[in-house]
């Protein structure tokens, strides 16, 4: 089987490597710094590793996803537009052309820019934890899911789409009704705006910070409290919508958690999301918040902003999600400012 995938950050590294080391697959990836990749070893949570040849690193499209049986998209919401014109010409109408997370608007995105006979497909949260430790040479496969959950459109494959990222991916992958149940996700676009949101909502320009807080293990009561309250509104624009009641488990059932205490408790301890800290920038002094990273480029307006638009147009009201988008522009603004 052909495989490309299309992008070289931590997801694409581990999935590239992880798919590169198993026996019949070509990986073929796309980026636009192929002349720093070589043999790509993935480190396992068990300690094992293994190390792979990929058939093909390159910025040619043409070459990437010509004859390809799948492509995937390993991008942050606003690469994805660019990157499927990038392609769109070399497509075949057998190849599924699909985004390991759906919440990036990838779907939107993809049903205005490619032919609707493109098969289409998406999981509902990514497959792995992944970590780039060395570029194009060394990743880390920090955990895995128990149950992906994956949408397919505009086509009557289905299934056996379904096999092929179930063997690709070596996890439990289960088929949704469409691509509304795995588009609105309450991870990354209503967890890191929550965080964010109770980080800095007071953040004025010169107010420089003396240390850069763990973004999980110092997880708040507040900002759990925000994160419920977004999910509220989730909920009530799913039960409008044409998808299965449960389609998307709310925090407080995924997370295993029954009020903001034992929700806040429960991502303070997450293993996998230990070390990670607040995105920040050095400056004179100490540390601001850093708008450039993806907590804000791409979780605002290809997460929360998809989700808050269409609560609109179906007439749902998001005043938490509002308050959290208000503050984000102000942050844009402040900057531009600057």
């Amino acid at each position: 089987m052909k495989v490309c995938i299309c992008g070289g950050g931590n997801l694409g590294h581990v999935i590239a490597g992880y798919v590169a080391a198993k026996q019949d697959y070509e990986v073929r990836l796309l980026t636009r710094r192929p002349r720093q990749w070589g043999d790509l070893t993935v480190e396992k949570p068990d300690g094992s590793e293994t190390t792979a040849a990929l058939s093909l690193v390159t910025d040619n499209p043409r070459q990437a996803v010509g004859g390809a049986d799948i492509v995937l998209l390993c991008l942050p919401g606003y690469s994805i537009r660019e990157v499927l014109l990038q392609i769109k010409p070399y497509l075949q109408p057998s190849t599924a052309v699909g985004s390991v997370v759906s919440s990036t608007g990838f779907f939107f995105q993809a049903m205005e820019v490619l032919p609707p006979d493109i098969p289409l497909l998406g999981l509902q949260r990514v497959p792995f934890i992944a970590r780039v430790i060395e570029y194009g040479h060394r990743a880390r496969l920090m955990g895995y899911k128990e149950e992906l959950r994956l949408a397919v459109e505009h086509s009557p494959r289905g299934e056996e789409l379904r096999g092929m990222i179930e063997q690709l991916l070596d996890t439990p992958t289960r088929l949704m009704n469409n691509f509304y149940e795995v588009s609105l996700s309450n991870s990354n676009p209503l967890l890191h705006p929550a965080r964010l949101y109770d980080l800095w909502a007071d953040y004025q320009p010169g107010v420089v910070y003396d240390h850069v807080p763990l973004f999980y293990e110092e997880w708040t009561e507040h900002a759990a409290m925000l994160y419920m309250a977004m999910d509220d509104e989730l909920q009530q624009l799913l039960a409008v919508l044409p998808v299965e009641p449960g389609c998307v488990p709310s925090v407080l059932d995924y997370y295993e958690s029954t009020d903001a205490p034992s929700l806040a408790q429960k991502l303070q301890s997450i293993e996998a999301f230990k070390g990670i800290k607040a995105p920040m920038k050095a400056v004179k002094g100490g540390f601001v918040p850093d708008t450039q990273s993806r907590y804000f480029t791409e979780d605002f307006p290809y997460g929360l902003a998809v989700v808050q638009q269409l609560a609109r147009q179906k007439g749902v009201a998001t005043p938490a999600m509002d308050r959290c988008l208000e503050w984000w522009n102000r942050m844009k603004q402040m900057e531009g400012d600057e």
